[in-house]
C-alpha cells in the first residue's frame, strides 16, 4: 500500500502525520477529505471519509487515513478501530502495524498480568502477514501439487526415491499450510472482537447495571466478544479478565 499517513517521533514529540493520496483513490471527495485533514480540519475529513466508505468505497488506505484523523482529533477508540480494520485488508503494511501498537500505547488503561500462549503467539505471528484468500490459494497449489505427485507415482508404480521425497515433503507443507490458514480464519473471522470507544465504559459482572463492576475499561482496548445478551456483551480481555459491557460502548471490528 502507499504511505499516505505516517506517524514520526522526533525525540518525544509526535509531528504531523502527512497525506499523500494513493494513485488508486484520486476522487474528488477524497482529495478534499486529505485537504481538510492537512488543514487539521479532522472533523470535515472525519465526515468525509466516512461518506466516502457509505458509497462502499472500501481500502486499506481510506481506513487507515481515517484512522489517523480520529487519532488527530483525540478520538483513541475510533482511531484504533480503524487501524484494526486497515490491517485485515492489508495485514503487511508496516505503517498500519506501527501507527495501530502506537496509538494503542496512548489507552488510559493497560492490560496487566497478560500471559501470553507462546504457540498462539508464533502462529498469529506466521500468518500476520497474509490475508485469507492468500494462503488459500498457497493451500490449493500445494493440494494440486501433492495429487500430481502421487498421480505420477501411481502411473509408474513405486516411483523413484526422488519422487517419495517430493510426496512426502509436498505432504507436509500441505498440512503445515492448510492449518495456518484454519488458525487465519478461527482468528480474523470466527472469533468476534470489538474495540472499546466510550470514554465511560464500566464492565459488570452480569448483564445488567445492577451487577457489580469488575473493571471500568477505556478507549481503544479491543476485546473478544463471547456472548450477548440483550444490550450487553459477555467480552474477554487481553488478560483473561472477562465481564458484560453495554454493547453502544464498543465497534465491532
Amino acid at each position: 500500500m502507499a504511505k499516505p499517513l505516517v506517524i514520526w517521533l522526533p525525540v518525544m514529540l509526535l509531528a504531523a502525520i502527512l497525506v499523500v493520496p494513493p494513485a488508486s483513490a484520486q476522487s474528488e471527495e477524497f482529495a478534499m477529505a486529505n485537504s481538510f485533514y492537512e488543514d487539521k480540519d479532522f472533523g470535515s475529513a472525519i465526515r468525509l471519509y466516512h461518506s466516502i466508505l457509505d458509497r462502499g468505497e472500501e481500502s486499506a488506505t481510506l481506513h487507515f487515513n481515517l484512522a489517523n484523523a480520529y487519532f488527530k482529533s483525540g478520538d483513541l477508540g475510533h482511531a484504533v478501530l480503524y487501524y484494526t480494520r486497515a490491517q485485515r485488508l492489508a495485514p503487511a503494511d508496516e505503517d498500519i502495524a506501527f501507527n495501530l501498537d502506537f496509538a494503542k500505547q496512548f489507552s488510559r488503561v493497560q492490560m496487566e498480568g497478560v500471559q501470553l500462549n507462546p504457540i498462539r503467539t508464533f502462529f498469529e505471528t506466521l500468518v500476520r502477514p497474509y490475508q485469507l484468500h492468500q494462503l488459500g490459494w498457497i493451500t490449493s497449489a500445494l493440494f494440486f501439487m501433492l495429487l500430481g505427485a502421487l498421480t505420477i507415482r501411481i502411473s509408474l508404480g513405486r516411483g523413484a526415491s526422488w519422487l517419495r521425497i517430493v510426496t512426502a515433503v509436498g505432504l507436509v507443507l500441505l498440512v503445515a499450510v492448510g492449518s495456518l490458514t484454519t488458525f487465519k480464519y478461527r482468528h480474523d473471522f470466527l472469533t468476534p472482537r470489538a474495540v472499546i470507544i466510550s470514554e465511560e465504559s464500566p464492565v459488570y459482572t452480569g448483564a445488567s447495571e445492577q451487577s457489580e463492576i469488575e473493571l471500568n475499561g477505556a478507549p481503544g482496548l479491543v476485546v473478544e466478544i463471547l456472548s450477548e445478551s440483550g444490550d450487553y456483551l459477555n467480552v474477554l480481555f487481553e488478560n483473561k479478565r472477562r465481564g458484560w459491557i453495554k454493547t453502544d460502548l464498543v465497534a465491532r471490528i
